[in-house]
């Protein structure tokens, strides 16, 4: 059976994330942010931070985004990206989920999570920002058929997904072969549930989740979709700058789906970068995914006298 070790192994890079993670429980600085006039506890929101208390407090006059984190990770791994977000005064908050759980579950926690965030927010603008696996999270929750219209109301959704694998993961192929379930006699089953838990099916190529995406409501006025060309990159090198850890995790066919992408709301965009690099850890600063927001509206430009400062807090994140 050494091909189901050989299979698990591999599995275990399309659930990849940095590995130099530090947990932060302090704070963001949102001086820069309009004072919080609501304080909510809603199951799987929180602030960016790693702090046990998962209340969160927003302004609700103020267009507000929903991070959502990929396999691996947690809120505090999307703080830095929230405090960029407060140093052009927009508000970040992030969603957590347990990425063993079903994707289908996932995406039903977050789905009542924006309900629950629509029904408080004064201002009508929500964007959810999905990276990796949440990105498949972020779509299936905003799916017409999957929530109620009632949910958003006269909300103007707004999503991007960031490296997520809308076609399936490649490496758990072998994970949706149905005639090997029988063949192995549970084993390949078996094999595939130690490694990614519930959502060991709805990852493969094979599955409904990803054949069949449904199309989003209409309070989605834009998708933002961009994919990476992880292909040759490196997230770590050694003293001789030789590379020792591979940022590439999935590959252009696993990030593009014709369905998904012919959508007249779909706005798709490539960029070279590794699947890490793109969203940014302690050492790499996501230079290329602020200039891909910012382009797109979705992030504000930072004023030229702010510059400079702007710099030097990149500095201090990364």
């Amino acid at each position: 059976m050494r091909w189901c070790v050989f299979f698990s192994v591999v599995l275990l890079v399309g659930c990849s994330s940095s590995s130099n993670y530090v947990p932060d429980a302090q704070p963001l600085d949102n001086s820069r942010l309009s004072a919080p006039d609501k304080t909510l506890s809603i199951a799987g929101l929180s602030a960016c931070t790693d702090a046990e208390d998962q209340a969160v407090s927003i302004d609700s006059q103020s267009p507000i985004t929903v991070l959502v984190h990929g396999c691996n990770g947690s809120a505090g791994r999307f703080r830095s990206l929230a405090q960029l977000y407060a140093f052009h005064g927009q508000q970040a908050i992030c969603f957590s989920y347990d990425d063993r759980k079903s994707l289908v579950s996932n995406a039903a926690q977050l789905a009542t999570a924006v309900h629950e965030l629509t029904q408080v927010m004064n201002n009508n603008n929500i964007s959810i920002v999905g990276h990796s696996m949440g990105g498949l999270i972020a779509r299936k929750a905003l799916e017409e058929a999957y929530t109620k219209p009632s949910y958003v109301n006269n909300k103007t959704l707004e999503l991007v997904t960031v490296s997520a694998p809308l076609s399936g993961i490649a490496v758990a192929g072998q994970c949706g072969i149905e005639p090997l379930h029988w063949l192995s006699v549970g084993i390949v089953p078996g094999i595939c549930w130690l490694v990614t838990g519930d959502n060991w099916f709805e990852i493969t190529a094979s599955s409904d989740f990803i054949r069949y995406p449904k199309p989003l409501m209409p309070a989605v006025q834009r998708y933002l979709k961009i994919v990476t060309n992880e292909k040759d990159t490196c997230r770590k090198v050694d003293a001789q700058g030789k590379c020792i850890e591979s940022d590439y995790v999935f590959d252009l066919a696993e990030q593009y789906h014709p369905k998904i992408d012919s959508d007249v709301n779909t706005t798709g965009v490539q960029v070279d970068a590794g699947h890490v690099e793109i969203v940014g850890d302690k050492n790499l600063v996501p230079r290329k995914l602020l200039s891909i927001l910012q382009a797109h509206g979705v992030l504000s430009t930072t004023p030229l006298e702010r510059t400079e400062a702007f710099e030097k807090l990149l500095a201090e994140l990364y």
